[in-house]
C-alpha cells in the first residue's frame, strides 16, 4: 500500500501525471472516484464535440443541395445524437483504462482524501477506508459547475453541463446563461437542431475572453443563425413551479421575463478543493484555488496540486503539461532523471471553442496589448477571400494577428471560423520560437488552404497582401 507517487483524480491532469511517473520509474497510483478520464472525457471536451459533430452533419444536411447533392427532408434525432455521444465518451474511457495497464499504473476506485502528509484514504463504494503512503500526492480533482445565487441548478429545469449532454427530450425553447466555451458550444448544438435558444451574457460581448473583433462576429453570426442575444443582462430570478422555467432577466433596458423549457447555467466553473483534506494538511488556499510554485508543489512538501484546482487557465491541455512538469521534477528532484522540466509560459496558452464558427486565440489581444503599451502592426484577413473556405462553401470570419510595430514579435492571434482550432497551434509554436513576422512571411504556407490565412493577415499588418 506504499507509493511513490498518488494521484488524487484521472481527468486529463491527473490520469497523465501517473502515466508520465510510472514511465520515469516511480511506482504510481490514480484514485479516482467514478470515471478515468474524468470532467473532460466523460462530460466535458470529447462528448460535446461528439454532439457538435453531430450539428454539423445535420448542418450540412440541411445545405446539400447547396453542394449539388439532394436529400429529402433530414431530420434530426436527438435521441440519436445523444446515445453516440456517450458512446465516444465511453470508448475514451476504455482508452484510459488500456493506458493504465500498459504503464503499470494502480488504479483505486473511491473517495481520497489526504489524511496527513505522505498519506491519503481512499473510502470505497462499500464505504470501508483504505490508508495508503506515497512519498509525493498530486491533487487533480478538478473542477464542477459554478452555481449562482440566482439560479440553483436542480437537474432537471436548471440544469449544467452535464445534464445538458444527456436530456431525455429536446427542448423547445432554451435559456442559456453565460456565454463563455460551454454555454455558446451548447448554445449551437441546440439551436441547430430546431430547439430556440437564448443566450443571457452579463458582461458586454459574447465570449467575453476573447478579442472584441472575434466577439462582436460570432454575435452577429449567431444570431443570422437565430440565436437570441442579451448582453449586459443577468438573471434576477427564476420561477420553476410551472410546466417550464420563468426567468427574471434584467437589462439595460429594464426587466424582462424569458419563457424556456430549460435553463442551463454555463457561468464557469468552481475548483474541488473542499472536502480532500488541505485544511488537515495544512496546505494553503487562496481564492479558491490551491497556492503553487511553477513546477505544482504547494506549501506543504511532497503535496503537488495540477489542472482545474490550480491557478492557471482551466483547460484540459493546461492540466496535461502540468502534470508533466510536475511529475518531471518529482523525477528530477528524485534523481530518476537528468532533465529538470521546463515551466510553463501561461501567457501562451491556446483556447478553442467549437461552436460553429469556431474560435481560437492565443496571446494578447488588442486591447491587452494596447493596455501593455506596445505599438502595434495588425492585419486582418478575411475568409471571404480564400479560396478553399469558398470552395468549402463556408466563409464565414477571419483571422487576426497582432505584432509588435518596434521588434515585429508576434504578440497574438485571433480567428473565427471552420476548422480554426486546428490551426491555432501554428502561432503557439512560433511565439514559442520567438517568431517575428518575417519568418511568417517567409515560411511558404500550402495552397489552397485556410492555414493560408494567418500568413495572409501578417501580410496585411505590414502592407505587403498580394490576395486581398
Amino acid at each position: 500500500m506504499s507509493y511513490d507517487v498518488i494521484v488524487i483524480g484521472a481527468g486529463p491532469g491527473g490520469y497523465v501525471a501517473a502515466i508520465r511517473a510510472s514511465q520515469l520509474g516511480l511506482k504510481a497510483a490514480v484514485i479516482e472516484k467514478e470515471s478515468l478520464g474524468g470532467i473532460c472525457l466523460n462530460w466535458g471536451c470529447i462528448p460535446t464535440k461528439a454532439l457538435l459533430k453531430s450539428a454539423q452533419v445535420f448542418d450540412y444536411a440541411k445545405h446539400a443541395a447547396d453542394y449539388g447533392v439532394t436529400l429529402a427532408n433530414p431530420t434530426a434525432d436527438f435521441g440519436s445524437m445523444i446515445k453516440r455521444s456517450r458512446g465516444v465518451a465511453d470508448k475514451m474511457s476504455k482508452g484510459v483504462q488500456f493506458l493504465m495497464k500498459k504503464n503499470k499504473v494502480d488504479v483505486i476506485m473511491g473517495y481520497g482524501k489526504i489524511k496527513a502528509k505522505g498519506q491519503v484514504d481512499v473510502t470505497g463504494t462499500d464505504g470501508k477506508t483504505t490508508t495508503y503512503d506515497a512519498r509525493h500526492i498530486i491533487i487533480a480533482t478538478g473542477a464542477r459547475a459554478r452555481e449562482l445565487p440566482t439560479l440553483p441548478i436542480d437537474g432537471k429545469k436548471i440544469i449544467g453541463y452535464r445534464e445538458a449532454l444527456v436530456l431525455p427530450t429536446q427542448p423547445k425553447k432554451m435559456i442559456v446563461v453565460g456565454s463563455g466555451a460551454i454555454g455558446v458550444e451548447f448554445a449551437y448544438f441546440y439551436n441547430s437542431i430546431g430547439t430556440q435558444v437564448t443566450i443571457v451574457e452579463f458582461m458586454p460581448n459574447i465570449v467575453p475572453v476573447e478579442d472584441q473583433d472575434v466577439s462582436k462576429e460570432l454575435e452577429k453570426s449567431f444570431k443570422k443563425q437565430g440565436i437570441e442575444i442579451m448582453t449586459n443582462a443577468s438573471v434576477e430570478s427564476v420561477d420553476t413551479t410551472g410546466s417550464g422555467v420563468k426567468a427574471k432577466v434584467k437589462t439595460a433596458n429594464g426587466e424582462v421575463i424569458l419563457e424556456a423549457d430549460v435553463v442551463l447555467s454555463a457561468v464557469g466553473v468552481v475548483a474541488n478543493v473542499e472536502n480532500i483534506g488541505l485544511e488537515s494538511a495544512g496546505v494553503k488556499t487562496e481564492k479558491g484555488k490551491i497556492v503553487v510554485d511553477e513546477f505544482g508543489q504547494t506549501n506543504v512538501a511532497g503535496i503537488y496540486a495540477i489542472g482545474d484546482v490550480a491557478p492557471g487557465q482551466a483547460l484540459a491541455h493546461v492540466a496535461s503539461k502540468e502534470a508533466i512538469v510536475c511529475t518531471e521534477n518529482i523525477a528530477f528532484n528524485e534523481k530518476k532523471s537528468h532533465h529538470k522540466p521546463e515551466p510553463i509560459d501561461y501567457g501562451n496558452i491556446p483556447g478553442c471553442t467549437y461552436c460553429s464558427p469556431e474560435v481560437a486565440s492565443v496571446g494578447m489581444t488588442e486591447k491587452a496589448a494596447k493596455e501593455a503599451g506596445y505599438e502595434l502592426k495588425i492585419g486582418k484577413f478575411p475568409f471571404v477571400a480564400s479560396g478553399k473556405a469558398a470552395a468549402a462553401g463556408n466563409t464565414e470570419g477571419f483571422v487576426k494577428v497582432i505584432y509588435d510595430a518596434k521588434y515585429g514579435e508576434w504578440l497574438g492571434t485571433h480567428m473565427i471560423g471552420m476548422n480554426v482550432t486546428d490551426m491555432i497551434a501554428e502561432t503557439v509554436l512560433g511565439r514559442k520560437l520567438e517568431t517575428t513576422y518575417k519568418e511568417v512571411l517567409n515560411a511558404i504556407h500550402p495552397h489552397p488552404t485556410l492555414s493560408e490565412a494567418v500568413k495572409e493577415a501578417t501580410a496585411m499588418a505590414y502592407g505587403e497582401a498580394t490576395d486581398i
